[in-house]
C-alpha cells in the first residue's frame, strides 16, 4: 500500500514532516497501528490522539505521550528543555524519536507552526525529532495556506487516501472474504459492484455492507450475496450512506428542476 510506504519511508530517512491525510473510513487509523506494530526497535514513538488546547497545552501532550511526568505549574520553556533532554538523550542511548499525531485536522496554524519548531531539536546534521501527521482532507487544506509555508517546506513526504475505485474494491472484499476462511466468491460480482456504489468506496462502509450482506444471505438461505441482498440491506435502511458531494449535488439540481415544472 503505498501510504504504509510514505509512513515507513518517513521513519527510514528520519523525515522531520510526514503527512497522510484521507477522509473519515479510508483507513488512517490502520495505517497508524501497523506502523507501531512493525516499527523498528531503535525508534522510540508517541501517539497523540485528538489533540486540542492553546500555546503550551501541546507540549503537554507530547510530554504525555512518551509518558513522561509532567509538573502542573512548569511554563512553557520549562516543558520545551524538558521534551528536548528526553530528545538528546535517546539519541545519546542510539534511538530516534518519532511522534504521530492523529487527527491532526483538529490542530490550528498556531499549534502547527509549534510543531514545525520542534523539529529544531537536532544535534547539527541529524534530526532527532520526526513528526508524522495523520488526518483528515481538511489537514491538507490547512498546510497550504500561505502562513504555514514555513511548515510545508519541512514536509518530506505527504500522501492522500483516496476512496477505492471498483478494482480494488473487488480485489479488497475477495481479500477479506479469503482472509475469514472462505473462497473470496461468497459475494458475487454484480453486488460488489453495488457495494462500491453504495460505499463510495469507503473501506469502513464496504466492511459494514459486506459483514451486514452475508447475515442477510445467511439468513435467506442463499449460498452467495447477489445483488438483490445488497439492494434489499440498503433498502431496510440499515447503512447511512456517506456523504458525496457528486451526488448531492445532482440530485439537488433535479430537485430543483421538478419543483421548477
Amino acid at each position: 500500500m503505498r501510504a504504509r510506504s510514505v509512513l515507513e519511508y518517513g521513519l527510514v530517512t528520519r523525515a522531520p514532516l510526514t503527512v497522510v491525510s484521507g477522509e473519515v473510513g479510508t483507513g488512517k487509523t490502520t495505517l497508524i497501528q501497523e506502523l507501531l506494530r512493525n516499527a523498528d526497535k531503535d525508534i522510540t514513538i508517541g501517539l497523540i490522539s485528538n489533540a486540542r488546547g492553546d500555546r503550551g497545552d501541546l507540549l503537554r501532550w507530547v510530554l504525555g505521550a512518551f509518558d513522561l511526568e509532567v509538573d502542573s505549574g512548569a511554563d512553557y520553556v520549562q516543558l520545551f528543555q524538558q521534551f528536548q533532554d528526553f530528545v538528546v538523550e535517546q539519541y545519546s542511548s542510539g534511538r530516534h524519536v518519532a511522534l504521530i499525531v492523529d487527527e491532526a485536522q483538529n490542530l490550528g496554524m498556531e499549534t502547527l507552526e509549534e510543531l514545525r519548531m520542534l523539529t529544531n531539536i537536532n544535534s547539527g546534521k541529524d534530526e532527532l525529532l520526526q513528526i508524522i501527521l495523520v488526518g483528515q482532507s481538511e489537514l491538507r487544506d490547512l498546510i497550504r495556506r500561505p502562513q504555514l509555508r514555513q511548515f510545508a517546506q519541512r514536509v518530506t513526504s505527504t500522501y492522500h487516501l483516496d476512496p477505492l475505485d471498483l478494482k480494488t474494491t473487488t480485489d479488497y472484499v475477495r481479500h477479506r472474504l479469503k482472509h475469514a476462511g472462505g473462497s473470496g466468491e461468497e459475494i458475487q460480482e454484480a453486488a460488489i459492484i453495488l457495494v462500491h456504489r453504495e460505499s463510495s468506496g469507503i473501506p469502513r462502509m464496504i466492511n459494514k455492507i459486506c459483514d451486514l450482506a452475508l447475515v442477510y444471505a445467511s439468513s435467506a438461505g442463499k449460498k452467495a450475496v447477489d445483488a438483490d441482498t445488497i439492494q434489499e440491506l440498503m433498502d431496510d435502511g440499515l447503512i447511512l450512506k456517506p456523504y458525496n458531494e457528486t451526488y448531492f449535488m445532482t440530485n439537488r439540481i433535479d430537485v430543483i428542476d421538478r419543483a421548477a415544472e
